[in-house]
């Protein structure tokens, strides 16, 4: 983690969305969500489109090494209906690598997230341009954005 240096355009923050080899929805959600965002700046570790073979233990190595430069790790909860034991995977060796881990429930459901995996989460957010990117900040960079709502209403 570089507490202290600021995230810009020279100085993007590095992200790893967790993946199973291919872009689905809520993957494609989170991008959607930061690019929305002003003035944020982020480089994507993950590579969907990189699976090396069907060999268990080089796809988990190819992982590794694209979670390695990441600052944070992004997971999506949606894996756990096809790829648990990845998703699993990806949040282990993000823990073991002390990278903070924020975990997204799947877009649109309410299903509660097993204890096990919330467990393995730095923190949990929901589906919220300005949380997620608050927590991002937070985490990987230990900044502070301090920002309030302004509610303007009148008085009768």
């Amino acid at each position: 983690m570089q507490a202290g240096s600021t995230m810009s355009e020279q100085k993007p923050i590095r992200l790893f969305v967790t993946h199973a080899w291919s872009d689905g929805e809520d993957y494609l959600r989170v991008f959607e969500f930061l690019e929305s965002a002003r003035n944020f700046h982020y480089r994507n570790c993950s590579a969907v489109d990189r699976k090396p073979s069907e060999d268990l233990d080089a796809q988990r190595e190819v992982l590794r090494a694209q979670m390695r430069p990441a600052e944070v790790v992004l997971a999506t909860a949606a894996l756990l209906r096809s790829h648990s034991s990845l998703l699993v995977f990806q949040m282990t060796f993000a823990q073991a690598s002390r990278k903070p881990v924020i975990l997204l429930p799947q877009f649109g459901l309410q299903g509660e997230v097993p204890k096990g995996v919330r467990d393995l989460a730095t923190e949990s957010v929901g589906w919220d341009e300005r949380a997620l990117v608050d927590a991002i900040r937070r985490l990987a960079r230990g900044e502070q954005t301090g920002r309030w709502d302004v509610v303007e209403f009148t008085l009768d």
